[in-house]
């Protein structure tokens, strides 16, 4: 999308109106706003909580870690999570195990 007038001579800011490339229309910022959250996927933990960028889990599950020979147990904190591209997956770090990621279904939002 490009913000830009239109050229019909109407007196629009450019912070009012966004040009829809998809449907060729000139439309209110806040209607596409709108628009782009209600089409962001979702995350949900296993208890069906929303999840977001910096939240705390706890696992509901022992997990073991493959390549650390390490298993978490149940119960362990989680903090300052970081969602990924896939609403299944969540990235994040553990004391003694960076680079960590975690599947959805194993989390529960503290």
């Amino acid at each position: 999308m490009a913000s830009a007038r239109p050229q019909d001579g109407k007196d629009m800011s450019d912070d009012d109106y966004i040009y829809d490339e998809a449907t060729g229309e000139w439309r209110p910022a806040s209607e596409v706003k709108q628009a782009a959250a209600a089409a962001a996927p979702v995350v949900r933990d296993a208890a069906g909580n929303v999840l977001a960028d910096g939240d705390s889990v706890v696992l509901v599950k022992d997990l073991k870690v493959k390549g650390a020979n390490q298993t978490l147990k149940q119960g362990t904190v989680i903090r300052s999570i970081r969602l990924t591209e896939n609403v299944e997956e969540i990235d994040c770090r553990h004391d003694t195990i960076k680079g960590l990621v975690l599947r959805t279904e194993f989390v529960r939002k503290r």
